[in-house]
């Protein structure tokens, strides 16, 4: 069966326009409602004249923070809780790297992971019901902005 050039147009919309968007390290701010929908929690907003942070408590009790630059760019993203987050979610773009890296060995065990490379940084740790971890982009950090501002 040969599918007509309106028939595939009208597919690949459909697979375009259902498929999640998600305020992922790098994305922008238009996607955090898709985020707080899929992870059924509640919104909070602060901002800073640096940068703005959007706090989504789950409905099982994990904060995952997304932190935006000036330039609507999710430069960090953070979490703390009893569950751990979907990182691929979380990462979107970066994932690749990431599982790239902490497929290799590493110290610390299975309870700390560091992933250190020059597009990305990832810090995560924890046990049953107590992760906890961030993760940025360097080249996407506002002016001035230290990284220890990321909990």
């Amino acid at each position: 069966m040969k599918l007509s050039r309106p028939v595939v147009c009208s597919i690949v919309v459909a697979v375009m326009v259902a498929a999640p968007a998600f305020a992922a390290l790098g994305g922008d701010s238009a996607s955090v409602q898709a985020d707080l929908l899929k992870m059924k929690g509640a919104l909070r907003i602060t901002s800073t004249a640096a940068y703005t942070v959007h706090e989504i408590t789950t409905s099982y009790g994990t904060v995952v923070r997304e932190y935006l630059s000036p330039a609507d760019k999710v430069f960090a993203v953070s979490w703390r809780g009893p569950v751990i987050p979907d990182l691929r979610q979380m990462l979107g773009g970066y994932y690749g790297q990431f599982e790239q890296a902490a497929s290799a060995p590493h110290v610390g065990g299975h309870r700390h992971l560091a992933v250190e490379q020059p597009g990305l940084v990832v810090q995560s740790s924890g046990r049953m019901r107590a992760f906890s971890g961030r993760a940025w982009a360097p080249e996407l950090l506002p002016q001035n902005f230290s990284v220890s501002d990321i909990n």
